[in-house]
């Protein structure tokens, strides 16, 4: 039986539409998530560039009391930029009339935007290595952040998002912090016990993100939580990020083996033709991120000029990994990369132009993956 799907939004705002529509967008696609079977619908954060879901905790709980059944989530909170009360206060509140049903998911992103502020990122060479095909899954290079264009829009953007002269903390030393607050046993500096409320004892579940052999890797594994492995924004990273994970593993109460979760970026249509030419403006997308400006609208392929083939090397280890295709053929390469990784669950990111074509694409993996019975059963 093939595993579980589930959905990362990133609420892509489409050129010539708006953050309100995007929104709006997210709202419905989890409705329609929940009835077509996935398991969880997970929401990025990201700021000052053209995506609406920077607010995470607001739009999880929009979406938590628009469905009824389906997991919803962070993918994920950026640890350095809240402190560790506000963010299990605001899944606390959620959790408060939607018990149960949330995924607490934490990455260090905003850890390395602080690096980047702090003392820059050298440029470096694009990697040498050679695209390697594993078992039917395409493993790139890996991605260097040195080879971001222009990194003084990142640190502006850190900038903003925390006080002045606010130090965050080590990464490692918040997500136990959280670890406490949530399980009641919390203490201060000074020793003095502080509880969440609303918060401690919330029915939420734990994950950390990564998207290498490092240390969000290597701690979800030493506490025995729940991980995502980022193919989608990582590919050449995924096979050291998997075995990491792995071989750090320590069983937990609530997870006596590890339960790993591999993401995917994906546009599926109805035939090859139609799932490439939605799919080709994926990459310009991709290229206003690298190359420093961020995320920008998602461009309409009917109207966009192709790349050329400077932006392209940029992008490439992010176009040639897409899945893109009609259903058959996307759910084959699926799990190649399920089996490669031993995935237990993937998530799958789907960004078109057209709200009604990431719908179809949803909808059509679904089936393909027989989403339905893998629910009944």
């Amino acid at each position: 039986m093939s595993v579980p799907l589930s959905i990362l939004d990133l609420s892509p705002i489409s050129a010539g539409s708006t953050a309100q529509q995007a929104i709006r967008n997210s709202v419905d696609l989890a409705r329609h998530a929940e009835s077509w079977g996935y398991r969880r619908y997970w929401v990025a954060e990201h700021h000052f560039v053209r995506v609406a879901s920077s607010s995470t905790a607001t739009l999880i709980g929009l979406i938590a009391a628009a469905t009824k059944s389906i997991r919803v989530g962070s993918a994920a909170v950026q640890l350095g930029q809240h402190t560790s009360a506000s963010v299990v206060e605001a899944f606390g509140t959620i959790d408060a009339l939607y018990p149960g049903r949330l995924d607490l998911g934490l990455g260090r992103s905003a850890h390395r935007l602080a690096q980047i502020r702090s003392a820059g990122v050298p440029p470096v060479p694009a990697p040498q290595r050679p695209t390697e095909v594993r078992d039917g899954v395409v493993i790139p290079p890996p991605f260097s952040p040195g080879q971001v264009l222009d990194t003084s829009r990142v640190a502006a953007g850190y900038e903003a998002l925390v006080l002045p002269g606010a130090q965050s903390l080590d990464y490692t030393e918040q997500v136990e912090q959280i670890r406490a607050l949530l399980g009641g046993t919390y203490r201060s500096s000074d020793g003095i016990a502080l509880q969440a409320v609303p918060g401690e004892g919330a029915d939420v579940e734990l994950w950390l993100f990564g998207s290498s052999g490092g240390e969000s890797a290597q701690l979800a594994g030493r506490l025995g939580l729940p991980f995502a492995a980022n193919y989608h924004v990582s590919p050449g990273t995924i096979l050291e990020t998997v075995a990491a994970y792995r071989e750090s593993f320590r069983p937990s109460d609530r997870y006596p083996r590890p339960y790993l979760v591999v993401s995917a970026d994906v546009v599926v249509a109805e035939d090859e033709a139609t799932a490439s030419h939605l799919a080709s403006t994926y990459g310009h997308w991709v290229y206003s991120i690298r190359s420093g400006a961020g995320a920008a609208d998602y461009l309409d392929p009917d109207t966009a000029a192709p790349l050329t083939e400077q932006q392209l090397r940029l992008v490439r280890d992010r176009v040639t990994t897409q899945f893109v295709g009609a259903p058959a053929t996307v759910a084959q390469r699926l799990q190649a990369l399920q089996q490669l990784t031993g995935a237990d669950e993937l998530v799958i990111t789907s960004v078109t132009h057209d709200h009604r074509d990431r719908l179809t694409s949803h909808r059509l993996l679904a089936e393909a993956w027989g989403l339905q019975h893998i629910r009944a059963a």
